[in-house]
């Protein structure tokens, strides 16, 4: 087995909904590891890969000082540490979906646009778990530099929807998935700073690039899988044209012959969000015996 210091350095948030599907995602390009419970490390038993279980919102600066290699983490924490510009933003995940907002009471919005809203929160008091965008944002409405703002902002590390009603804030920017946990404090959205998503970062001096751009592969394969299914029908030769033109696959279908004269069997991959349609228009055209089936991992 390689030492640990053979090993790339993989950065995975270490708890919350993140690190639950950060795990699967790991199982499904065939990382093998266990975490102990309370170990915050985890030697991957068939590849030369150190997990290393991190608070989402640190594993930008890890990443971005070398500490680690790469590392999974949302764009709002590498904005947020300003690492832009340090790390490598490999590859959009296409989990962890939502927008950095800002929200007031909803009392506030009753009798004023959103953009007055937002207005009259200059000057005042805002809580936030991501100063630095709160502070860029209110600098671009206040038209000065983000050191010389008049508004307050007051950094909290959790339950920042819990501010207002408490009487801390005024307003205050958080992250906003569905929007009921606003709702139910009373709070209403009146700005986006920012859209997010879980994304594969990595170092750009790392010297371990070739296994990078393994583990990439292998999660776009993931990722790819969770866009198509496999479809395999029959129609008859003659309805063959319009059956392809329907799903032609990404290149090409796979055609081949049955035993059943004039007839095919076609293998092909489609879209999750075309298949409905595809299914309707294939009966329509006399497509018979039609399978679906999921995809785990593939490269296209």
């Amino acid at each position: 087995m390689s030492s640990l210091e053979d090993r790339l350095l993989f950065a995975i948030p270490k708890k919350g909904r993140l690190y639950e599907t950060c795990t699967k995602m790991l199982e499904k390009i065939g990382l093998k590891f266990n975490r102990k419970p309370r170990h915050d490390l985890a030697v991957v038993s068939n590849m030369p890969v150190l997990l290393v279980f991190l608070p989402a919102s640190d594993i930008p600066t890890y990443v971005a000082e070398g500490s680690v290699d790469m590392g999974i983490t949302g764009l709002d924490f590498v904005s947020e540490n300003r690492v832009e510009d340090k790390v490598n933003q490999i590859l959009e995940l296409g989990f962890g979906q939502c927008r950095l907002q800002v929200a007031v009471p909803r009392v506030k919005t009753l009798q004023a646009t959103a953009e007055e809203v937002i207005a009259s929160l200059i000057g005042g008091r805002v809580v936030t778990s991501f100063p630095w965008l709160t502070r860029k944002y209110f600098a671009e409405l206040e038209k000065t530099t983000p050191e010389e703002i008049s508004t307050k902002i007051v950094y909290v590390s959790g339950s920042v929807e819990a501010a207002c009603g408490l009487g801390l804030a005024d307003g205050i920017v958080d992250l906003v998935d569905t929007g009921e946990t606003l709702e139910a404090v009373g709070l209403v959205p009146v700005g986006t700073l920012l859209s997010t998503q879980a994304m594969l970062i990595s170092n750009q001096s790392s010297k371990r690039s070739d296994l990078i751009e393994v583990l990439k592969l292998r999660i776009q394969g993931v990722i790819n899988a969770s866009k198509y299914v496999f479809c395999q029908y029959n129609v008859e030769k003659h309805n063959m044209e319009e059956a392809v033109a329907i799903t032609p696959g990404k290149k090409a279908p796979n055609v081949t012959t049955l035993d059943k004269t004039n007839w095919v069997s076609i293998n092909v991959m489609i879209a999750k969000a075309e298949l409905a349609e595809a299914m309707d228009r294939l009966s329509a055209v006399g497509a018979t015996d039609i399978l679906v089936m999921a995809l785990d991992n593939c490269r296209v």
